[in-house]
């Protein structure tokens, strides 16, 4: 979602003359758009703070300006606290508020900085961004919704980033439209809680993500699509079938479940026992038996105990994941569980951590071991570590790399894979080489 953000930031400071610069070095405003939900998110931003501080006192020394802006969910989260530690700021904004950044700019100008910009506006910041949006390349991230009404008890979404809201599908449509024509082939739709999408549909009635998908998927020159993170009590009957019948919606999900204890799920305020999420794995794969999972989990919450994390690792067991995130607890302010008086031990946090990692680690070397001989649609993204390798995805999100490719790039094209690592694949395009014509003795 920052990763959008920040397209869009620079969608809105382009009619100012602002154009994106690859370093601090030489530019005029430099943002740091932050995410709270890692572990020590601020002291992050801080120590980035002092790097571009040095910048912007040699700007100073030249005679020139810099301006230094901290925006998103770190910004939502600390407020005027973050000038007060580093008067060099200029302006703190939040997640909602970046579409206001050219009156930002000009206020921080005329007063020297000291803006702070936290509102939740009545008026949703996706209805004043530019109609325009910048290219992405042949792999683009589109927001479909935003915010979170779950109220987990360890996360700090919805106070920074507000309550739900979904865009209307006219608009997700025309943005989607825009990038086929620049050239994009796969789209991300892009939400904190995405499959609780409920936007406004051409007949004014709410949409599903479902319906939107099937829309989308009507678009020609749009290969893939996928959608990231949804929450299981969100998985609705009619994005479960999509998934078995829609060719374009790619067979991989992420799916967090966090625990697989039904103790520490409703600590967690997940509102889903374990064997619910089960279910919705098995119907999942009734409908797309090769759809690959990834899922996200959070080891040692307070007043987990060691029965609790044995029915995590059953669970991770159980469904077999292509890829996942883990990590150990850690206490988000202003967040219930950050007060819980069964805070688990730092050192017991880290042992199941290590053991759980294990377990996940062996799940997806298997899973790139199995795609060993296979031939998969891979869509070649970007430029590899080595010279001339191309670097793409497959439909289950692997990592795939093809030697002596760079004339494949932006090209989905079938791969044979030959060799499977940790985190990546390698392969050989598949499709048969032109044979270079004989010339005949005169």
């Amino acid at each position: 979602m920052n990763v959008y953000d920040s397209v869009r930031m620079a969608d809105v400071l382009a009619p100012l003359g602002y154009a994106a610069s690859d370093t601090p070095e030489g530019a005029d405003l430099v943002i740091l758009n932050t995410c709270h939900i890692r572990e020590k998110a601020e002291e992050k931003v801080y120590s980035d703070l002092g790097r571009v501080r040095a910048e912007k006192e040699r700007r100073q020394k030249a005679g020139g300006r810099m301006l230094v802006a901290v925006g998103g969910c770190v910004a939502q989260a600390e407020g005027a606290e973050i000038i007060a530690r580093a008067p060099m700021v200029d302006m703190v904004f939040g997640p909602q508020s970046y579409h206001q950044l050219p009156e930002m700019v000009t206020r921080a100008v005329r007063q020297g900085g000291g803006v702070v910009e936290l509102d939740f506006p009545p008026v949703s910041k996706f209805d004043t961004l530019p109609e325009s949006v910048s290219p992405q390349g042949v792999s683009a991230f589109v927001a479909v919704q935003e915010g979170c009404d779950k109220f987990c008890t360890f996360c700090v979404v919805p106070y920074t980033r507000g309550a739900e809201y979904s865009r209307p599908v006219a608009a997700l449509e025309k943005e989607v439209r825009a990038l086929v024509e620049q050239g994009t082939r796969e789209v991300m739709l892009l939400g904190q809680n995405v499959n609780a999408f409920h936007g406004e549909g051409p007949d004014r009635q709410s949409w599903s993500l479902a319906q939107l998908i099937a829309r989308l998927a009507c678009i020609e020159g749009l290969e893939r699509i996928r959608y990231t993170t949804s929450h299981p009590r969100d998985m609705t009957e009619d994005l479960i079938a999509l998934h078995g019948g829609e060719p374009k919606l790619m067979p991989y999900l992420h799916l967090p479940v966090q625990s697989g204890s039904d103790a520490v799920l409703k600590r967690m305020n997940r509102k889903h026992t374990a064997a619910e999420y089960l279910d919705i794995i098995t119907r999942l794969r009734k409908s797309r038996p090769d759809i690959a999972l990834s899922s996200d989990f959070i080891v040692g919450f307070p007043g987990e105990t060691e029965q609790d994390f044995t029915d995590t690792l059953h669970l991770v067991q159980q469904v077999g994941y292509a890829s996942a995130y883990s990590f150990k607890y850690s206490a988000r302010p202003g967040t219930p569980a950050a007060t819980d008086d069964q805070q688990v031990a730092d050192e017991t946090k880290a042992e199941r951590l290590q053991r759980l990692q294990a377990l996940l680690m062996s799940q997806q070397e298997a899973f790139n071991r199995a795609s060993v001989g296979q031939t998969v649609d891979v869509l070649f993204d970007r430029e590899g570590k080595y010279e001339g390798q191309v670097m793409g995805k497959s439909p289950y999100m692997q990592s795939v790399h093809v030697r002596n490719g760079a004339e494949w790039a932006g090209r989905i094209l079938p791969v044979r894979i030959t060799e499977a690592f940790a985190n990546s694949l390698a392969g050989e395009i598949a499709i048969p080489q032109p044979k270079q014509q004989r010339r005949s003795a005169a």
